[in-house]
């Protein structure tokens, strides 16, 4: 090998390098539309079922049953924000969550009636805290930030549903344009193959997210049956923003937990403490307790087992992984990844032994 060649070969490898770097910058710039096509793909793989029951049952053309369906979705969409957004600005002017001065006066009043209450059963919580600087690590503007990045962001989420409802359209008018999109790097005697894989992944993934959609559904009725019972203020407010928390796996119960405690003690700001605020909420929170369990127990191993086909525990640990390799984002898209990559291999590597355990169900 001549130092001509070499030359070369350096000259190809940084071309290569700087050709990926280019591909990478690229896509981080484009990355909101990325963002778009994704939610666009869910949102078609939703009403996908729809489409098919209007063009099967009721025998409407492609069209008329695709602008049936994203009717259908808008209308939905309205009527969510016609019925939660009044909730919502309400519910932060209760809590003063756009006052930052007002909502650490109301965590300061639930403190001080919390030591009020465990001093008078000779347990010392303030010293705990304080020795604990708990408090002193609260950043009390996280909350008010984030509802004023909300309102902020309502010019770039118009720009953001226009984009996702126009793409989903031609996603549901032209089902096959991505599987199409994706033959060109797909070699002749692999197109089959890769038809069988697209068909199958779609079928799985729409069951899979109006699964999810039942899941949200029945969570939120639960919630509301809860904090209903026990009069909780803007009670559909929050059980729907604790049933939307639930779609990160693990994660989300978590986080909807230490919300719907917060969000119930401060209902009832002004009343006694021990007879009246810290029996509702440990109520409400052994109300959810046991919404979570219907979840975990009833609901999501109907929607593993019957969308796609995999086993809790498979799930588990594609989940953790996932969340450990990618964070919260990577738990989201664990399920429906994880799927599609199962599909993939058991058609072009259905010889291989680990493939045919792994998919056995599929």
């Amino acid at each position: 090998m001549n130092s001509k060649e070499i030359a070369n070969g350096i000259l190809r490898a940084l071309g290569i390098i700087l050709g990926i770097f280019l591909i990478l910058y690229f896509l981080y710039k484009i990355q909101s539309v990325i963002v778009y096509i994704a939610i666009a793909a869910v949102v078609s793989l939703i009403g996908r079922p729809v489409v098919l029951f209007l063009r099967r049952k009721l025998k409407f053309n492609n069209t008329l049953a695709v602008i049936v369906t994203m009717s259908l979705l808008v209308s939905l969409l309205i009527g969510l924000i016609s019925l939660f957004i009044p909730l919502i600005i309400e519910q932060s002017h209760n809590l003063a969550l756009l006052n930052i001065d007002q909502l650490q006066a109301n965590i300061q009043y639930l403190y001080e009636q919390m030591v009020i209450y465990f001093e008078a059963n000779q347990i010392d919580v303030e010293r705990t805290l304080q020795e604990s600087k708990l408090l002193d690590k609260i950043d009390y503007s996280i909350i008010p930030n984030f509802l004023n990045g909300i309102v902020s962001g309502f010019g770039s989420f118009t720009i953001g549903l226009f984009s996702v409802l126009f793409i989903s359209f031609f996603f549901l008018k032209d089902s096959k344009l991505f599987e199409n999109g994706m033959m060109t790097f797909i070699p002749d005697n692999k197109e089959s193959r890769w038809k069988n894989s697209s068909a199958k992944i779609k079928d799985l993934l729409s069951r899979y997210f109006v699964g999810l959609l039942f899941q949200v559904l029945i969570l939120f009725f639960l919630y509301t049956i809860v904090l209903v019972s026990f009069g909780v203020h803007n009670a559909l407010v929050i059980a729907f923003l604790c049933a939307l928390l639930n779609l990160i796996p693990y994660v989300g119960p978590l986080i909807s937990s230490i919300l719907v405690i917060v969000l119930t003690m401060t209902s009832f700001l002004g009343q006694s403490f021990s007879d009246v605020i810290l029996p509702k909420t440990i109520y409400v929170f052994i109300g959810f307790i046991i919404a979570q369990l219907i979840d975990n127990f009833v609901s999501q191993p109907i929607i593993f087992s019957k969308s796609v086909k995999s086993h809790p525990l498979e799930i588990f640990l594609v989940i953790i992984i996932a969340g450990i390799l990618f964070g919260i984002v990577g738990m989201v898209v664990a399920v429906p990844s994880y799927t599609a990559i199962k599909v993939i291999l058991k058609e072009f590597l259905s010889e291989n032994k680990i493939v045919q355990r792994l998919t056995k169900d599929l």
